[in-house]
């Protein structure tokens, strides 16, 4: 058996991990796509070190882009094999990956645009709307802790990490000749306390580990100081300064995070009497499919359920689909909060939103999560004086605030307390994968003084054998 590590080695996105077994099957941990990688990302992205026809399996820890994205490309080049997760995961995948490919037109089409002005070829999207729709006919939805035969040979069971709605753990049982080796694969990390889903349950032993390491050199703050940081935030902005708190979120999961938050507050009257627009045709929908897995809430949202049967809405509060009601938000005066995607403000509506209200000292640009180095969000976030949006220099006059503890990954602490679970002595080796190398290094650190041994840090490409 060997593994190949074929994106997230030494960074944070583009996760994607090849198995292959002594009988040629193919086995990739995630399929996502690069983000937040300047002019690189294109290539990066269709460059991916492996013919996807090769591929027989795609093993799927969660729906986010970073780790699912690139399923309608490897589909788009000959990919047939099945796609494995949770049905949480498959359902947001539905709506994610075309939401993606509509992206993906859109930039391609004004990229196109400037092409033809510099008498350019066009070039094509990395794949469409459609191959997203199609590739969907591939999912296959396994319940949480039961084990899924991916054929007599090889056993998969997922378990939960509380990093977003459907994430876990895939642990696998993998025979070859006539020896079982354990293998699991955590994808993402959640913090073990969530306000919405359940934490994170302890995995199955396992002999080999393949583990994240986003936030590997840090510790987050509670998350009631969270809270009460996003409040003071808000009336500072709004009230005070009669301005506009813009807040770019992920889709999936941040946004629910936060209209919960806030529901708790508009429900206990803290809430300043403000409208507030959760504007992403993506995160309505996302909305949609968490209502429909309460078996993934947490005891604390279930109770709220007992008297207010809608966890994420309010009277206050209002979802913006069409792109018509998204532009009027940028003539309004009033203060309000506008929630929207991306979260590392690489793309969506959320880039309109901050070229419009960036050089206003009124206004607040509230970070809620990890921004990627290359992204537009470090770069706001780091104090640059004059950040370039679809190609126009704004001046950065508006407050920038960040909130770490909305996190969905685990910090330090909590990583290496969620894989405590394991008998150290049992576990020959330790990938540390979905990181830059100075929070892995810090981990390694940590992991070492805590037992483990063995522990390397891959390189793209780098390959070993088990």
């Amino acid at each position: 058996m060997k593994i190949k590590f074929l994106g997230a080695a030494r960074e944070v996105t583009g996760s994607k991990h090849l198995i292959t077994l002594a009988s040629g099957k193919r086995l990739l941990l995630d399929c996502g796509i690069y983000q937040g990688k300047g002019l690189d990302t294109d290539a990066m992205n269709r460059n991916i070190g492996i013919n996807p026809v090769d591929v027989d399996h795609i093993i799927l820890t969660h729906g986010h882009i970073d780790h699912s994205g690139l399923i309608p490309y490897f589909y788009r080049k000959g990919f047939r094999g099945s796609v494995i997760c949770t049905h949480a995961t498959r359902d947001l995948c539905a709506i994610m990956l075309p939401d993606s490919g509509h992206i993906q037109e859109s930039d391609t089409e004004r990229f196109n645009k400037k092409r033809a002005h510099q008498k350019l070829p066009p070039v094509e999207p990395l794949y469409t709307k459609e191959d997203a729709l199609k590739c969907m006919e591939l999912f296959i939805g396994v319940p949480y802790n039961r084990k899924f035969y991916i054929d007599q040979d090889i056993k998969v069971r997922f378990t939960n990490t509380g990093h977003m709605l459907g994430s876990g753990v895939a642990n696998f049982e993998i025979t070859e000749k006539g020896v079982m080796t354990r293998l699991a694969y955590t994808g993402d990390i959640g913090r073990p306390e969530n306000r919405i889903l359940r934490p994170p349950d302890p995995f199955p032993q396992c002999d080999y580990l393949i583990t994240e390491s986003t936030y590997g050199d840090r510790l987050h703050p509670a998350l009631q100081s969270a809270e009460g940081e996003l409040l003071r935030v808000i009336r500072e902005t709004c009230v005070d300064r009669r301005g506009k708190v813009i807040i770019p979120s992920f889709a999936i999961g941040r946004t629910q995070e936060l209209v919960h938050v806030l529901n708790n507050y508009f429900n206990d009257g803290q809430l300043p009497k403000i409208r507030i627009y959760v504007d992403s045709p993506l995160a309505v929908n996302a909305t949609e499919i968490f209502r429909v897995h309460p078996e993934c809430f947490n005891n604390e949202v279930i109770k709220v359920m007992e008297t207010d049967p809608d966890p994420f809405g309010f009277s206050s509060l209002h979802y913006i689909k069409l792109a018509e009601d998204s532009k009027k938000l940028n003539e309004m005066k009033e203060p309000c909060i506008i929630i929207s995607a991306s979260g590392m403000m690489e793309a969506g509506r959320i880039k309109h939103h901050i070229a419009n209200n960036i050089s206003d000292p009124k206004n607040t640009i509230l970070a809620v999560g990890y921004c990627a180095p290359s992204t537009l969000g470090a770069r706001i976030l780091r104090g640059d004086k004059e950040v370039s949006i679809y190609g126009v220099l704004h001046e950065v006059r508006a407050k920038i605030e960040r909130i770490e503890a909305f996190s969905g990954h685990a910090d330090a602490a909590e990583m290496a307390e969620f894989i405590g679970c394991q008998d150290k002595r049992q576990v020959r080796k330790v990938f540390l994968v979905h990181g830059e190398i100075e929070a892995q290094t810090a981990y390694r650190e940590r992991l070492q003084a805590a037992g483990f041994h063995n522990i390397e840090i891959p390189t793209i490409g780098e390959e070993f054998d088990f």
